[in-house]
């Protein structure tokens, strides 16, 4: 493995994706510290938001789910799109034709 700065072994982290269907990491990334993973899991969120719109857009509940070499989980970004009052009033009121 590539060393850090400090000479210790990078750590491996896993990001696995939880959206109704679970997509684990198996290979994970090498990065400097968690922190370091905090930013590609931000990064990563991006993405799926930018390329996966349509399917977030349904309102299924999402998250990333980032755990070390073991498998402990450091922490979880959520996501989850709600629809206000005024936009379930609105689906409830369809004209009839």
């Amino acid at each position: 493995p590539r060393l850090t700065q400090a000479g210790r072994p990078m750590p491996r982290f896993h990001f696995n994706v939880h959206d109704g269907v679970s997509r684990l990491d198996l290979e994970g990334t090498e990065l400097p510290d968690w922190r370091a993973a905090r930013l590609d899991a931000i990064r990563l969120a991006g993405e799926i938001l930018r390329d996966e719109a349509e399917r977030v857009a349904l309102g299924e509940d999402w998250r990333i789910e980032v755990t070390d070499h073991t498998g402990l989980v450091l922490f979880q970004m959520a996501f989850l799109v709600i629809d206000a009052p005024a936009l379930l009033r609105e689906q409830a009121v369809v004209p009839n034709r």
